[in-house]
């Protein structure tokens, strides 16, 4: 038996009051309709995967687009969308680059990279011109390859220092754009030579071939190694190395030796073709190859064997002697004319004198000896 409960009148009398309702009457409550329109938390479960998988799609079918057109696909939105120049709000549902960019959340500059890649791409015919889009319109674009010819991502590229980046990258064969991110971030760069052995190798070509036709680059080049000891040690070390190759080289190739007194004499055939053999050893050695050892050994091979050569022939023994007498008599005799004795009294000491009057007697005893030698007519 089921229970019911009558209202007493001092619950009806109260708003508020609640009144007990059966279980039955609860479910005979609830309307047909409604129990036909409940989702089951199953359904509901499919009916978000079915949500998600179109977003999936959507994204899919948009990356595709992107991948095929590269950033056509950004620019035909901006062409269709954005009116172009001279043309008023009144004559067309497009909207200023400024009013696109506010809803795109994004700034005007942006807009208009892609608006005049579009309007460069139309000249060439490669693309719609803008008048004859409208908003929302989808046609066939070109490849994403085609899109890096006409767009250009920085600002900077339209100013003269841009202008000249781009132009060498394209003669490099790479995108401008990657050139000018590099411009516009040096401490990037800085970070990545740092890091990088190729990238430091990379930077030292190109600064070596900007130094051929910078002056004022080579003039702050020089001043940095100057003040810097490590770098001076370096640069000697190095030309040292330099100047016994070209000993080495002018034997080789010019097929000329100079002596120790500094003659300059033909080369024997057999001197030479050893000049040529170390000199093959040193062409061969890699690029980053220490060459200060082999250009050593190659060095004081080359300058024995023409010493053995002076001596190997009485006449040139004698012709380099002569030749070391000049030079010491040249070193001299421009050392005295530079001495000067105006202020003979501030200056003077006895040691000078007596250091003069010996090397007097020694040129004495050398103009004797000489003129012992002078032959007798």
């Amino acid at each position: 038996m089921t229970a019911t409960f009558a209202p007493t009148a001092e619950s009806a009398a109260r708003p508020d009051a609640q009144i007990p309702v059966s279980r039955d009457a609860q479910d005979d409550a609830v309307s047909p309709d409604a129990q036909d329109h409940a989702v089951s938390p199953d359904a509901q479960d499919s009916v978000s995967r079915d949500a998600q998988g179109d977003a999936v799609s959507r994204d899919a079918r948009d990356f595709g687009a992107y991948a095929r057109t590269g950033g056509w696909a950004f620019a035909l939105k901006v062409a269709r969308s954005v009116r172009p120049g001279g043309q008023s709000a009144d004559e067309t549902a497009k909207v200023s680059a400024k009013e696109f960019a506010e809803l795109a959340a994004c700034s005007p500059e942006r807009v208009m990279r892609f608006y005049k890649a579009w309007d460069k791409a139309a000249d060439d015919g490669l693309v719609p011109h803008f008048e004859v889009l409208v908003p929302g319109e989808e046609i066939e674009l070109p490849g994403a390859d085609a899109w890096l010819t006409y767009y250009v991502s920085r600002s900077s590229a339209s100013s003269e220092r841009g202008t000249a980046i781009a132009e060498a990258a394209q003669a490099e064969g790479i995108r401008p754009t990657k050139a000018l991110e590099v411009a516009e971030n040096p401490t990037a760069l800085r970070a990545a030579i740092l890091a990088d052995p190729s990238t430091a190798q990379a930077a030292r070509t190109a600064l070596l071939d900007r130094v051929k036709e910078d002056p004022a680059l080579q003039a702050e080049l020089a001043r940095d190694i100057a003040r810097t000891d490590e770098l001076k040690k370096a640069v000697a070390t190095e030309s040292r190395a330099a100047d016994r190759i070209g000993y080495v080289r002018q034997i080789a190739e010019k097929g000329q030796i100079r002596t120790p007194a500094g003659q300059t004499l033909d080369a024997p055939a057999e001197l030479r073709s050893e000049a040529e053999r170390h000199l093959s050893l040193l062409d061969e050695l890699d690029e980053g190859e220490d060459t200060g050892e082999w250009a050593t050994e190659a060095y004081d091979t080359m300058k024995g064997l023409v010493v053995e050569t002076v001596e190997a022939d009485p006449e040139l023994r004698v012709q380099e002697r002569r030749t070391k007498f000049y030079n010491s008599l040249q070193r001299a005799t421009k050392v005295f004319e530079e001495l000067t004795f105006d202020d003979a009294d501030d200056i003077y000491e006895d040691d000078m004198v007596q250091r003069l009057e010996k090397l007097q007697q020694a040129i004495g005893s050398c103009i004797t000896a000489l003129r012992g030698a002078a032959p007798r007519e």
